[in-house]
């Protein structure tokens, strides 16, 4: 904690527009903080910072955390939007996923949440899990449309190596899901959530009218952003710093003002291969006179070239200034983007 406040106050200056639209607490597991910590967080950053009056300030939380205490606490903190690492609201697959929590606790959490004031709610599912159950992916989906939930982010199961997931599919106990089984359970959840006024505004990303995230949306958008603690990343527009993973290791650095980060420039063929790549992850997609004024017309000519096949067959869309990849092509979108690189 000590470290996370020496940094914050070191690396103040390095946003230049000290107004915040956004603060996130995530990746790892921010629940399991003290609400003094918490608080001294959030002091600390007024401090040095000003928060817009609607900022969005998120923390993540597994749904055992979510305490009548703790929320009260990180309503009292400033918190007013809550991401929960729901995942499934069946057993089977929580333990499948060596989840800490249970069923029960997945719904009861959301509820707890909700009664305690928390109306911006986003909560994670997974689908593709390996015994590829329709039925029980339909039911996950409505359970989340039962509960009001109004965001939701939804991704393909991952087999990671090394893991006790993939220890069990590489011994044959468990089979992977096929991709036209994957792709059957995705397209559900866009149509079953666009029919509850769900806008898809990005691949994996659902939000009710004024619900989506402004935070990882700015990610999307390219604006900079500050980074603080372990593995931390900060991106200022032209440089991508990156912080050193080890907690101790961490914190010494920190302590001694010796470097605790990697940088990296990005040149303009990554700028712009970034941007084409996040964009067309959106449904606004990419605009070409914003390659144009950013990247020059060359590149825009070489892009319409690169594009053109996808364009005839419509897994492109172009409508005047704006390129976008539609909706029932957006499992494809990997292939579509690269295809689109620029490679010096």
């Amino acid at each position: 904690m000590a470290a996370l406040l020496r940094e914050l106050a070191l690396r103040a200056d390095y946003l230049s527009d000290k107004l915040l639209s956004s603060v996130y607490f995530g990746g790892g597991t921010p629940s399991l903080l003290e609400n003094d910590d918490l608080l001294r967080l959030m002091e600390q950053t007024n401090t040095l910072f000003t928060l817009a009056a609607d900022a969005e300030i998120t923390l993540e939380a597994n749904p055992d955390d979510l305490t009548k205490t703790a929320l009260k606490n990180f309503r009292q903190a400033g918190i007013n939007r809550l991401s929960i690492g729901t995942q499934s609201f069946f057993d089977a697959d929580l333990m499948l996923m060596n989840r800490a929590h249970s069923a029960s606790e997945a719904e009861s959490s959301i509820k707890r949440a909700q009664d305690a004031g928390f109306e911006n709610l986003t909560i994670d599912l997974i689908y593709g899990m390996p015994d590829a159950d329709f039925a029980r992916w339909r039911a996950n989906v409505q359970k989340a449309i039962d509960l009001h939930i109004p965001h939701i982010s939804a991704y393909a199961l991952t087999v990671e190596p090394k893991t006790a997931l993939a220890k069990k599919v590489e011994s044959g106990e468990l089979i992977v899901a096929s991709e036209l089984a994957v792709e059957q359970q995705y397209l559900h959840l866009c149509e079953a959530l666009k029919s509850e006024g769900f806008a898809h505004y990005e691949l994996s990303n659902f939000g009710k009218p004024g619900f989506e995230s402004r935070h990882n949306t700015s990610y999307w958008n390219g604006t900079p952003y500050l980074g603080i603690g372990p593995s931390a990343h900060s991106f200022d527009g032209k440089t991508r710093q990156w912080n050193v993973a080890n907690n101790s290791l961490y914190a010494a650095k920190v302590g001694a003002q010796t470097p605790w980060f990697e940088e990296e420039e990005i040149g303009e063929n990554d700028q712009f291969n970034e941007y084409v790549m996040t964009g067309l992850r959106t449904a606004k997609g990419i605009l070409l006179s914003e390659i144009d004024a950013r990247f020059g017309d060359y590149r825009t000519e070489r892009l319409l070239r690169d594009a053109s096949n996808y364009l005839e067959c419509g897994r492109l869309v172009q409508a005047d200034d704006r390129i976008f990849i539609p909706e029932q092509d957006w499992l494809i979108s990997d292939r579509i983007i690269s295809d689109l690189f620029w490679v010096a």
